[in-house]
């Protein structure tokens, strides 16, 4: 399976039309990020067939250049934001990593789908798309990779992408969950969870490639 099968049924709902015209109006009228050609650059990164992770956003970061369609992403030339420096930090204390890469297309290269649940954000406004009908469509995601997939790794940070789990079948894959990132709510139990070397013995106890975080 790749993605333009997966994809196919939802695509073709009239949902799905409407909630990509709204999207069209909704950048046609005002700044939004992430630029329109990267608003699924996610799925352009990771293949269907080669997810191994599925880490979950909320939407897009809001402020000038930072989104590029993958979740807690941000480009090069731009500041690390609080929650990224966190995930860095963490990766440190877990593996001993010093990343300083905030552009995280390697990872998802690598098999690590960095799916936010709305795919788009109006300039400096967080959250301003959350009614425009993104979940439905990437619930579908989520599900799709629950069903038609299997030792999927599903990392859901804070409550928020913990409402997902009913969507994803525990009986065959990995659900890591654990406070999210943000400075809020790092050190509730974020920090000293471990994600990173907790997926690379999961997906090495399945004989899969671990991720070179």
């Amino acid at each position: 399976m790749n993605w333009e099968t997966v994809l196919a049924p939802i695509k073709n709902t009239d949902q799905f039309q409407n909630l990509w015209q709204k999207v069209e109006n909704e950048y046609a009228s005002g700044e939004c990020f992430p630029p329109k050609e990267q608003i699924f650059r996610a799925f352009e990164l990771t293949p269907f067939e080669n997810i191994k992770v599925v880490i979950i956003g909320q939407d897009p970061y809001h402020n000038d250049f930072q989104a590029n369609g993958l979740c807690f992403s941000v480009s090069e030339n731009v500041k690390a934001p609080p929650s990224l420096k966190n995930i860095f930090t963490e990766l440190n204390n877990d593996l001993g990593i010093e990343r300083t890469k905030t552009e995280l297309n390697d990872w998802a290269e690598q098999g690590v789908l960095l799916l936010n649940a709305t795919l788009s954000v109006r300039a400096h406004s967080p959250n301003s798309h959350k009614d425009l009908g993104w979940e439905k469509f990437t619930d579908f995601v989520i599900k799709e990779i629950s069903e038609n997939r299997e030792n999927i790794v599903f990392v859901l940070w804070g409550a928020f992408a913990q409402k997902k789990e009913e969507l994803i079948d525990s009986s065959k894959h990995f659900i890591l969950k654990s406070a999210h990132p943000s400075p809020f709510s790092v050190y509730r139990g974020f920090y000293g969870s471990k994600p990173f070397s907790k997926i690379n013995e999961y997906l090495e106890s399945k004989n899969l490639k671990p991720i070179s975080w």
